[in-house]
């Protein structure tokens, strides 16, 4: 017999939360998302965007946002329509707020490409004032963007931009994300960013990383 799923929305959300059993991991954030994503549950997505913004403690905060951004991993559509909450809070004192809101707004890309391109100045302005894990996640919403058909040439310059700026520690990482994306009449170049910002980069394992994807990408232009 199969099990039934119990909607989360019975339950009460702050309860679930990690951080109200005293647990400092993400542990129950993690598998609220999962029993949320596994039964639609969109009336406990609700309750959690509504206690993200009315709850002054960062600790619920910090729990909401993850398990809005942990559901968003397995069933990205579920949590697009709190766009507007995550694009509100790129502007949040809270930085874990913050990078968490970039991530889920990287997850739903694909989903509301047309939402997302429409707020790319909101978008860049937080990424490039923001943490490490929002810069990748900035970037990474751009990467997505130019991988889409309809967006591709105007995200280009856009993306090159945010490439020639960031910290050259983290350009391995973006051009692994870049890859699959990465056109035929790019190659050039994208190769020859990379390239060019090769000496950047002080540990030798990420030079070599970084190497090693510039030559998977130029094997796409041959």
């Amino acid at each position: 017999m199969q099990e039934r799923i119990l909607s989360v929305d019975i339950m009460k959300i702050l309860e679930r939360l990690s951080s109200s059993s005293g647990r400092r991991d993400n542990e129950q954030n993690r598998d609220l998302a999962k029993q949320i994503a596994a039964g639609d549950d969109r009336d406990a997505l609700d309750e959690c965007a509504g206690i993200l913004k009315h709850s002054k403690d960062r600790r619920i905060q910090s729990d909401c946002i993850k398990v809005l951004y942990e559901t968003g991993y397995i069933k990205p559509a579920l949590i697009a329509p709190y766009f507007p909450l995550f694009l509100e809070l790129l502007a949040s004192r809270n930085n874990r707020l913050v990078w968490g809101a970039m991530i889920a707004l990287r997850v739903i890309t694909e989903v509301i490409p047309e939402e997302i391109y429409g707020q790319l100045p909101v978008i860049i302005e937080a990424t490039e004032k923001g943490s490490v894990i929002t810069n990748d996640n900035g970037i990474g919403i751009l990467t997505r963007l130019y991988g889409t058909e309809k967006f591709s040439r105007e995200v280009l310059p856009l993306l090159e931009e945010q490439l020639r700026i960031c910290p050259a520690r983290q350009l391995p990482l973006y051009a692994e994300r870049l890859l699959p994306f990465i056109k035929r009449e790019d190659v050039a170049l994208f190769t020859g960013l990379f390239a060019g910002r090769l000496n950047e980069i002080e540990k030798e394992s990420r030079r070599k990383r970084l190497q090693k994807l510039v030559e998977k990408m130029n094997k796409i232009s041959s």
